[in-house]
């Protein structure tokens, strides 16, 4: 069992009656509903939840994947929240940046770039094609994902070339984008996934949600040895004398 913590502006929702139609509860309870189909810890929290944003350490304590969806708001996201839940994934904890969360401070904190791409709202349609089928994010789906509304994100997305391609879209007015990234920061495990505006119902949608399923078991930190860093002791027995050191 995976504990995981969903976090979200929930602003959207709240002041905006066409948002709330489609997520009525907030993005962060039907996303929280999706991973939790798979038997996992679910936790949430969001912007206004106190000055740590609902991050506090003892929640990040006690978090093995962060989920995050901003969009509006990014620029109140506390400075020192963000320096915590950075550390938190470079110690190994897996972070999932959910559409409009690449323009996140942790996410542009995490990737050293812009973030930057092109946009689009019309309602149009969107091919999401898996391109790496073996990979355990892609489990369950077919050759690709077909939303019939969606925005459009276009390339170039100014972000490091990722480690794995899991999935490249395809937009009813021709732009592509990749869609899927996985990457890995220090200790920690990092999924960009691109579907999801406030407006759509993308994340009622069940292939989105196994991704989410798949996602979080693949970013959850594994069992092997807590890296060491610093001076070393030898394993072999040799002579440590020597007095050229400055150290």
């Amino acid at each position: 069992m995976v504990r995981v913590t969903v976090w979200n502006e929930f602003r959207h929702e709240r002041e905006s009656d066409v948002v709330a139609e489609v997520y009525p509860d907030g993005i962060h309870a039907v996303v929280a509903d999706a991973v939790a189909e798979a038997g996992h810890d679910i936790r949430t929290a969001t912007l206004d939840e106190g000055p740590d944003h609902g991050l506090t350490e003892s929640v990040l304590d006690d978090t093995d994947v962060l989920l995050w969806w901003g969009h509006a708001a990014h620029d109140e996201v506390r400075d020192e929240v963000v320096e915590r839940v950075h550390d938190r994934v470079l110690d190994g904890t897996g972070f999932i940046a959910l559409h409009s969360a690449h323009y996140s401070k942790i996410f542009k904190r995490l990737m050293g770039t812009s973030c930057s791409l092109k946009w689009r709202e019309a309602a149009e349609r969107e091919r999401l094609w898996v391109v790496e089928p073996g990979h355990p994010i892609a489990d369950g789906l077919g050759e690709y994902v077909e939303l019939p509304e969606t925005e459009m994100y276009g390339e170039r997305f100014d972000v490091p070339a990722p480690d794995t391609l899991v999935f490249s879209s395809w937009f009813e007015g021709g732009e592509i984008f990749r869609s899927g990234c996985c990457y890995r920061r220090g200790s920690g495990n990092v999924f960009y996934f691109r579907p999801g505006h406030e407006t759509y119902p993308i994340y009622h949608d069940e292939a989105v949600q196994q991704v989410l399923r798949n996602a979080v078991e693949w970013a959850a930190p594994g069992d092997g040895p807590d890296p060491a860093f610093g001076n070393a002791d030898p394993i072999e027995e040799i002579d440590t004398d020597d007095d050229r050191t400055v150290h």
